[in-house]
């Protein structure tokens, strides 16, 4: 006989809210007398307490910056203090205003007639061509910090590259831009250098624009096998070509489409019938993530030992397996189409087994497209070639504040109200990662 064990409700668990969150204590007033037996001899046994999530609205406030003016009972002479200088122009627009405007455009996708209905539901009466002004002076003083950024991002070894659809507006239509990005991110391979993204906008998509992004870089390139790329890697390339790496994940997408079985299942009777070529390819190619997430973190040469010793042999069976099932199949097949785009680009799938700093995916460059390929939903499309490349511009930083766990909001307010007088020559200290650690040493004395 079985024993079956009765079922028993979970009672959901709240994640519990942060400790340094403002907290105001409500007491209801306790009783006085007995409710049972009307006596007064009362004691406290202990009390329960209800927390109950409130926000505040927010509040708004004009700073009056006052210069007074002295004249010298001497010579006459007018004295004043100099004009303090702003992000933007006459200081009409706050810091951490600018910073809210800005991240709420191009962090959380609000456009700036939803803000400025928002503000004016407040009382503030801001108009989307005010916004858009203060969007581009915005823009303008943060483009210091994007050129470092542009440069540190460069500056790699390897680099994850892709590009998204953005509809530009052009006489009263829309044409297909584009928004490029390149992601350094050396945490797979155990690097110390801090992570990083840099995003351009083209209104199309020649391969000149990567060819003129990448102009100086001759490292590694893992991105899918998009054909204006093939320029980078052409042995004729000054200063030198770029290495080829391709995407596993895009490959092993084609296969999984086509080995489905939940969708099948969905489709019913008009389903396509489950490769089993196709259903072979996925767990022979999972076999190597798996391989791939216990040496996620190692040194590059861990990661080439480890690859060399159980990879390299998967990847061999893997291409021999491919090839003699190829041969079987005839030009129509629906699977020969994803072994052909593995087989005929092998070198650079299998490069990844004798390169510890190559990542098996492109899912980083993939990343950092995602929130743009959701925000299309909502502002729908630019507003003109500089309103791309502005968007390019403050993306550039809200990701890579992102990439090092920095809250971009009010990293962009602190930058915006400390760069007008910052020295030239130490505006480094202000990226996302050098403004982490300046932020975490007061943090640590007040610890100690």
């Amino acid at each position: 006989m079985q024993t079956v064990r009765s079922f028993q409700r979970k009672r959901p668990l709240r994640k519990p809210f942060p400790d340094d969150i403002e907290r105001e204590r409500v007491v209801i007033p306790a009783p006085s007398n007995c409710a049972c037996c009307g006596g007064s001899q009362l004691a406290k046994l202990g009390e329960d307490v209800t927390e109950t999530l409130e926000v505040v609205p927010r509040r708004w406030k004009v700073i009056e910056t006052v210069r007074e003016k002295f004249t010298c009972r001497d010579c006459e002479a007018i004295t004043q203090p100099p004009a303090p200088f702003h992000a933007t122009p006459r200081g009409f627009i706050g810091p951490n205003l600018l910073a809210t405007i800005l991240f709420d455009k191009f962090g959380q996708h609000i456009p700036l007639n939803r803000q400025s209905q928002r503000f004016k539901c407040e009382g503030i009466d801001l108009s989307v061509s005010t916004l858009a002004d203060q969007v581009g002076a915005g823009s303008f003083a943060a483009m210091p910090l994007y050129r470092l950024i542009e440069a540190h991002v460069l500056a790699a070894d390897r680099l994850h590259g892709d590009d998204t659809t953005v509809p530009i507006l052009a006489r009263g239509k829309t044409v297909t831009g584009r928004i490029w990005t390149y992601v350094r991110d050396d945490r797979p391979f155990g690097g110390t250098s801090p992570p990083a993204a840099i995003y351009y906008a083209s209104r199309d998509r020649r391969g000149e624009h990567p060819g003129e992004h990448l102009k100086a870089f001759t490292g590694i390139l893992q991105a899918d096998a998009y054909s204006g790329f093939n320029g980078l890697y052409d042995a004729a390339r000054k200063p030198a070509p770029i290495t080829r790496a391709l995407c596993w994940a895009h490959s092993r997408r084609q296969f999984f489409e086509l080995a489905d079985i939940a969708k099948n299942a969905r489709r019913g009777n008009k389903a396509p019938t489950i490769s089993p070529i196709a259903l072979e390819a996925v767990k022979r190619i999972d076999a190597l993530f798996d391989i791939e997430r216990d040496i996620n973190g190692l040194s590059a040469a861990e990661r080439v030992a480890v690859r060399q010793e159980k990879s390299a042999p998967l990847l061999v069976d893997l291409e021999k397996w491919l090839r003699e099932e190829r041969a079987r199949l005839s030009r129509s097949a629906s699977v020969a189409k994803p072994i052909d785009y593995l087989l005929k680009r092998w070198d650079a799938f299998a490069r990844f087994a004798e390169d510890g700093r190559i990542c098996l995916t492109n899912n980083a460059a993939e990343r950092a497209l995602r929130g743009l390929a959701l925000g299309r939903r909502s502002w729908l499309f630019a507003g003109s070639d500089r309103g791309a490349e502005r968007a390019a511009i403050m993306v550039t930083l809200i990701q890579t504040a992102r990439l090092n766990d920095v809250d971009p909001q009010a990293w962009l307010a602190d930058v915006f109200a400390r760069i007008p007088d910052h020295p030239q020559n130490r505006i480094h200290e202000l990226l996302p990662w050098n403004w982490k650690r300046q932020t975490e040493k007061p943090a640590i004395a007040d610890a100690a």
